[in-house]
């Protein structure tokens, strides 16, 4: 029987967090609170009133983020010898009941690690905000491209868990912080080359205040999201390995930033001199154009192709 835990951190969720922790399961060794400098002592709250023995209350000094929350209950529960670890927030938006769900893909050597996505039930997601909506399509195809997982959606959900072995393995020190963690994570399991599964669930909304605001938050996603990619990319592609798809990915780009630089080059030219731009120049800009989409288009289809299939924590090289 595995060692499961749960990690719930804590940021303004005293009204929530007694109910989350008594709905988690007795299947459950180890539950962490973590209070990250919480204004309403969510820890001391917790410590005062759960009776629970299972539970162990972490303190952060200052604000470090939920994401350096959770790595904080990752350490902790790494440390107790737990082999599953499962994260809930304490807001009461994640069905703790729904935990042997997250934690079965894991058991059944499926997954490495599991999230949850609000968007398999078409009549359910009804409930969730338009502007939830649109943003997390927005943010899904961004964290495909960045992270290398084509099958996941909906990256920003935070009910998630994952084994032991591979959060080992993780640079758990270097993962974001703040918001983008969920994101960052992913990126990091694919460096590892770690299987993720998406686990079907209802989104919750009901009195909470969302801490996220979007117009902050988006333009550091988005150049996460681009450096992210760009590491993925050199490491997947020239660093770890060299194939096809690598030499398909530098022509591809050559023959594109060609046609345009020449071509729009050639379009002043025509327009500095009043002369009409030669058929055969046109031609040339529309084919390196056009060969260089396909080389890209055939590098996508390879990357879409490559996602990693075989759980980690199975492999002994893994396992202390």
């Amino acid at each position: 029987m595995e060692k499961i835990s749960v990690v719930i951190p804590c940021y303004k969720v005293t009204n929530k967090i007694l109910n989350v922790i008594n709905l988690i399961d007795s299947s459950v060794l180890k539950i962490y609170v973590v209070d990250d400098c919480c204004p309403d002592k969510s820890g001391d709250f917790v410590k005062t009133y759960c009776e629970d023995k299972r539970v162990t209350v972490l303190y952060h000094n200052i604000n470090q983020g939920v994401g350096a929350a959770v790595m904080s209950g990752y350490r902790e529960a790494i440390k107790d010898g737990m082999e599953i670890i499962v994260k809930v927030d304490g807001d009461g938006q994640m069905n703790p009941s729904l935990i042997p769900n997250f934690i079965d893909p894991i058991v059944c050597g499926e997954a490495d690690y599991t999230k949850g996505n609000r968007f398999y039930n078409l009549e359910e997601i009804g409930s969730m905000p338009k502007i939830r909506l649109f943003g997390n399509a927005c943010l899904s195809l961004m964290t495909k491209l960045s992270s290398g997982y084509w099958q996941i959606f909906d990256p920003t959900n935070g009910f998630t868990a994952i084994h032991a072995n591979v959060a080992r393995q993780l640079p758990l020190s270097k993962i974001s912080s703040r918001y983008f963690f969920e994101t960052d994570m992913l990126f990091r399991l694919n460096t590892l080359r770690a299987v993720v599964v998406d686990v079907p669930m209802n989104a919750v909304y009901e009195d909470e205040v969302s801490n996220l605001k979007i117009h902050k938050i988006l333009p550091e996603f988005i150049a996460k999201h681009c450096r992210n990619f760009m590491k993925r990319i050199f490491y997947n592609y020239f660093l770890r390995d060299m194939s096809l798809a690598s030499i398909e990915l530098l022509i591809g780009v050559f023959f594109i930033l060609f046609g345009l630089v020449f071509g729009v080059a050639n379009w002043v030219n025509s327009k500095l001199t009043m002369t009409n731009t030669p058929v055969g120049t046109v031609v040339l800009v529309a084919i390196t154009i056009i060969l260089g989409t396909q080389l890209l288009l055939g590098f996508l289809a390879y990357d879409i192709n490559s996602m990693p299939s075989r759980c980690l924590h199975k492999i002994k090289r893994f396992k202390t």
